[in-house]
């Protein structure tokens, strides 16, 4: 299938012709080229998929090699591979040397293409390509309204569900995250009680659970497929301090007070969330602490204009937690719901002070709340 990326449109504008260039075809010329990048950007994210998920990226990182070598290197079909591999260096992600036929991964691209850690791009393209799978899905919602299951995008996710954010709680959540508010730490130390709501596929809830043996942690979550997950590998760690429960958080009722709550990246997607946040305050003991980690981001899309990360943002927030958070009548918060507004809807739950920190991760900021008088 060939695909005329720039449909010609303005192609020949701005050339020496005699005559004074047409500021409209300029600029239209200069949109033509701007679709092109983003129509490559597309292809190539989905091709960077692949070389994460089949080991090619790894294979690379081993040393400059022959599209044979590196087909060998990671037991893949060659010519499929070299392929691959000439998308990657028009694409300017991998080099090749043509007297010897020797393809090699820049020094300065391996930490963002390999590894186990939050820079690995691979699978945030990955998760992309989830996104993708579920398009006619979203498309029917323009004009039904309504929503996506979240059993939808589990479904085609599988075992890969949340990975993503695995590794993003790895390095950041101890330090990173509660160490944003102080005391915390000590207090998980000498023991509390806490609960991570949405907590997905756990483990937050299970590194948690490793980090401060002498407290007690709850994972909360609507997702069968994700509690199952999580049930799982608090099993395979043999963690007696850590539960995980199926229920809507909305419907969070608890006899016993919670020293700490968390919602990581959370919140938004919830059917009701203002109604999460009411059931939060009421959980949490007189001295608790309600940590929430969201994007950082304004409410206000004109203050976003130059935020790097507000494109994609928004992107993932139509393709993913807009649908899911309107099934069954939500309201559709959306991810970039922003600080003004979660501060807003922060105090109207009954929340006095409420703190807004800096993340380790630019895209993301940190609020650390504690409740007032019930």
């Amino acid at each position: 299938m060939a695909v005329d990326s720039d449909q010609n449109a303005g192609q020949n504008a701005g050339e020496p012709t005699g005559q004074p260039a047409d500021p409209t075809a300029v600029a239209t010329s200069a949109f033509g080229g701007r679709l092109l990048e983003l129509l490559t950007g597309h292809a190539l994210t989905m091709l960077l998929s692949i070389g994460h998920r089949t080991g090619l990226f790894e294979a690379a990182a081993l040393g400059p090699a022959t599209s044979v070598e590196l087909a060998e290197r990671a037991g893949l079909d060659e010519r499929y591979v070299r392929e691959w591999l000439a998308a990657m260096v028009t694409g300017r992600i991998l080099r090749y040397q043509p007297d010897t036929g020797w393809y090699s991964l820049p020094a300065e691209h391996a930490p963002l293409l390999t590894g186990a850690h939050s820079g690995n791009i691979g699978p945030a393209a990955d998760s992309l390509g989830v996104l993708a799978a579920l398009l006619p899905s979203v498309r029917r919602c323009f004009t039904e309204g309504g929503g996506v299951p979240f059993a939808e995008f589990a479904a085609v996710a599988g075992a890969d569900l949340g990975r993503q954010w695995r590794h993003i709680y790895d390095e950041h959540l101890v330090d990173g995250f509660l160490g944003a508010a102080p005391g915390l730490l000590d207090r998980l130390r000498a023991g509390a009680r806490a609960l991570d709501l949405g907590c997905g596929t756990g483990h937050a809830v299970n590194l948690m659970a490793r980090e401060f043996p002498a407290s007690r942690f709850v994972g909360l979550d609507n997702s069968a497929d994700a509690i199952g997950l999580a049930e799982a590998d608090r099993a395979a760690a043999g963690l007696d301090n850590a539960e995980f429960r199926l229920a809507d958080a909305a419907e969070l009722v608890t006899e016993h007070p919670f020293d700490l709550v968390t919602a990581f990246d959370s919140v938004h997607d919830q059917r009701s969330p203002g109604q999460v946040l009411r059931a939060i305050h009421h959980a949490l003991a007189p001295d608790g602490v309600f940590l929430l980690v969201d994007g950082n981001f304004s409410s206000h899309l004109e203050h976003n204009l130059d935020n790097r990360y507000a494109t994609l943002s928004y992107a993932i927030s139509l393709l993913f937690c807009l649908p899911t958070s309107r099934v069954e009548g939500g309201g559709g918060l959306g991810a970039v719901w922003g600080r003004e507004l979660a501060t807003e809807m922060l105090t109207a739950a009954g929340f006095t002070e409420i703190r807004v920190l800096d993340s380790p991760r630019p895209q993301t900021c940190v609020y650390v709340c504690r409740r007032g008088a019930r």
